[in-house]
């Protein structure tokens, strides 16, 4: 209603709403709440009484299934405390979910994965303002994690059994001062080069968004200097 205009008053919103099947509403205080208009939009028949447990019938079996409605001492959630917290367990279903969510586009050779006995010897170059920015590296929303916990690609590849070199390139994702000679000198002494970039939050967020798809800055710039 107030930015795309589809609708035009508050009750039209929620019955819009309630049709396309939102069942939920994040609302900024009682005042400007949507679905507080639900039950005038029910009075004047514009939604049924039968929607309208289809829509609320979901969260509260939501609510159920977090034992909200438990006493305390049946609810499992209420034992948690602060051990949990970047336990084994979780780390290890963290790099799980990691690992299963990448996007391979192409692998020319079969140059990836990087195996550990295959490494000695070899010079890698890790570059790129995403390379050793911890800060860059989560979105939108994301928590704040203890510093200790971060591994930044060039702190992961680090790792590894081989001989690492760094060269941000650019120190921020807009990427504004580059410097092509670092990039370059790091890219050219290297068997393997592995290039990190990106947006992260500095460029967009909810309510920043983008004209196009484009690497910021010298970004584009970096990754061709970087694989020539």
């Amino acid at each position: 209603m107030l930015g795309h205009h589809y609708t035009r008053t508050f009750m039209e919103t929620a019955v819009a709403s309630l049709n396309a099947g939102c069942n939920l509403e994040l609302s900024y205080g009682m005042r400007d709440n949507v679905f507080m208009h639900i039950p005038e939009a029910l009075a004047m028949g514009n939604i049924t009484l039968q929607m309208l447990r289809d829509r609320v019938r979901p969260l509260f079996y939501t609510r159920m299934r977090l034992g909200e409605f438990d006493p305390p001492s049946m609810n499992p959630y209420s034992t948690l405390d602060l051990s949990v917290v970047q336990s084994p367990e979780h780390r290890n279903l963290s790099l799980e979910a990691a690992v299963k969510s990448f996007v391979l586009l192409k692998n020319i050779g079969g140059t990836l994965p990087l195996r550990a006995q295959d490494l000695p010897g070899k010079r890698l170059a890790v570059v790129g303002p995403f390379a050793d920015n911890p800060r860059v590296l989560f979105g939108d929303y994301a928590p704040v994690p203890e510093p200790r916990y971060i591994y930044t690609p060039r702190r992961g590849l680090e790792t590894l059994p081989a001989n690492v070199t760094f060269a941000a390139g650019c120190r921020e994702p807009r990427c504004q001062q580059y410097s092509r000679a670092e990039v370059v000198g790091a890219a050219g002494a290297a068997d393997v080069v592995v290039v990190c970039l990106g947006t992260g939050t500095d460029v967009e967020t909810e309510a920043k968004d983008r004209s196009d798809l484009l690497l910021p800055g010298h970004q584009l710039e970096l990754l061709q200097d970087a694989v020539q």
